[in-house]
């Protein structure tokens, strides 16, 4: 069953979407209309995959003039995008999170007009060949300026950084303490074998299968890993979802932690060494879960606040769009919003569809007919 949406443009030559990795939609742009699919979990699993091809194979009879698809090398619907018959179709591949400010434009039925979009999610392949995931951009669907983002730091073993989430927050521990860490005295630490760490020392010293990345969601990792006492997960988003439990059930006042934005040539970068300074003295005076769960979240929806005020005040742009999976977390959310009311942004967040990468595809086919391969 496809989802139909109006679009608040004319699609110029129609075009097809081939959406992300994980949660992926297929998108078919024509006229006045974007046709949206079911979503497909993970198309590294067979089934799904197969149902992909299946959809897209459906849309290429349409015969679309544009393909759309993600940056990132190793999607199977990036790489299902350039087997594609060459000469036959012209190929537009479309950043992450540029996507994902789009489809919430979309939704909001806004023109090609310029915004602030907050795109805050685990990791998409950025167009400097790092992995983003917590990204100010200023921009439209026919382009962005990367503004802001977090602090890179290296995943430690890629992927099996997501799963071990203890390798990102001894990063950061590293980084602030250097091997001086280890003395540190709470639980977390003793999970921490000093053998495993001299390993992951020695990728880090080396730049050995870690690829930088500037993630909201790794960062809600590092803090996760600390706060719950946890060094391994199951799935993405574990720890994340848990912080969300314990910090929604906090009922008193608390203060954000403290955080830097620095100024740089091309932009700026969110540095948040101070906030993991401030975690662990929380952790060393014994201050309840809950409270240090509440204050992190309240720390990152400052974030957002002081960094729109910042582009606002440079660009002269009053509107700001949300979206990209870490938005699913509704305390986050709402915490975010009530500070950007409070300073008079108009703000727009998804309203259908999800802020997940559910919406890639739509975006995909905003951005496509933007560009100027579809004069």
């Amino acid at each position: 069953m496809l989802n139909k949406i109006k679009l608040p443009f004319k699609i110029k030559k129609p075009i097809l979407a081939l959406g992300p990795q994980t949660k992926n939609t297929v998108c078919f742009g024509e006229g006045n209309f974007a046709y949206l699919s079911p979503v497909y979990l993970d198309l590294s699993i067979p089934k799904d995959f197969s149902n992909f091809e299946r959809t897209a194979k459906c849309f290429l009879k349409k015969r679309p003039k544009i393909i759309a698809y993600d940056l990132h090398p190793e999607y199977q619907s990036t790489k299902y995008a350039l087997n594609l018959k060459p000469n036959t179709y012209h190929l537009i591949p479309i950043q992450h999170h540029h996507a994902h400010i789009a489809s919430c434009m979309v939704e909001n039925n806004l023109n090609n007009e310029k915004v602030i979009g907050v795109a805050f999610d685990g990791t998409g392949f950025g167009s400097n060949n790092n992995l983003w995931g917590a990204e100010f951009l200023i921009g439209n669907y026919r382009g962005f300026k990367r503004a802001a983002h977090l602090k890179e730091i290296p995943l430690l073993g890629g992927g099996r950084a997501v799963l071990e989430p203890a390798r990102i927050a001894a990063v950061w521990l590293y980084l602030i303490y250097k091997d001086k860490f280890f003395n540190l005295d709470f639980n977390w630490i003793k999970k921490m074998h000093k053998e495993k760490w001299q390993v992951l020392k020695k990728m880090y010293l080396s730049g050995f299968n870690s690829p930088l990345a500037s993630s909201m969601g790794r960062l809600f990792d590092a803090v996760g890993s600390l706060v719950l006492g946890k060094t391994k997960v199951n799935f993405e988003a574990e720890l994340a979802m848990e912080l969300e439990k314990i910090a929604t059930s906090y009922k008193w006042q608390a203060t954000s932690y403290k955080f830097k934005i620095i100024k740089q040539k091309d932009g700026y970068i969110l540095d948040p060494l101070l906030i993991f300074k401030e975690i662990m003295g929380d952790l060393k005076a014994k201050e309840p879960k809950e409270k240090i769960a509440y204050r992190f979240h309240l720390t990152i929806a400052q974030m957002v606040r002081k960094m729109c005020l910042v582009l606002r005040k440079e660009n002269k742009i009053n509107k700001v769009v949300l979206s990209g999976g870490v938005f699913q977390n509704n305390l986050l959310l709402c915490l975010a919003l009530d500070l950007l009311y409070k300073e008079d942004f108009k703000v727009f967040t998804h309203k259908e569809l999800s802020c997940n990468d559910s919406g890639i595809s739509l975006g995909q086919v905003a951005v496509a007919n933007f560009s100027r391969q579809a004069i």
